[in-house]
């Protein structure tokens, strides 16, 4: 009976060590994932709420300290109440690269009219920082309506 028990013991510790294996093989891409979703949906939020501040911290890092936020445009910011952040065309490409095309609704909160805007993104995962980041920046609010 020892040399059963040992070998039962062995079987159960393969099966431990293969269902270990196969889960964190599965646990990579859907973290990729959950990460991508988080970041474009809390990032549309923080449009949504006109949470510039908040939205500038999806922005890539390399292009946050290449082009900061002046006080200007954060000015700017404030006179902006969005009422519209609808996604209408959306790419995964091959390299993990997500293309966006997304109409913004917003008020100029001085004039009162409403203008839509078209902002297309571009986001890109980093794995050494498991993010994914928008390289395209903050929406050009100053654009011609569509």
């Amino acid at each position: 009976m020892t040399g059963h028990n040992a070998a039962m013991k062995r079987i159960a510790g393969l099966f431990a060590l293969t269902l270990l294996l196969a889960l964190a093989g599965c646990s990579s891409a859907p973290s990729a994932m959950n990460a991508q979703d988080e970041a474009l949906t809390n990032y549309g939020v923080a449009i949504r709420w006109s949470e510039f501040t908040d939205a500038w911290n999806y922005v890539d890092p390399a292009l946050r300290m290449q082009q900061p936020l002046t006080d200007l445009e954060l000015a700017r910011f404030k006179q902006l109440q969005v009422t519209g952040y609808d996604v209408k065309a959306r790419d995964d490409l091959p390299d993990g690269t997500v293309v966006q095309t997304v109409e913004i609704r917003l008020i100029n909160k001085n004039t009162q009219i409403e203008r839509t805007i078209t902002d297309h993104q571009r986001w890109r995962w980093d794995p050494a920082s498991k993010a994914f980041w928008l390289t395209t920046g903050l929406p050009d609010f100053t654009a011609e309506p569509d």
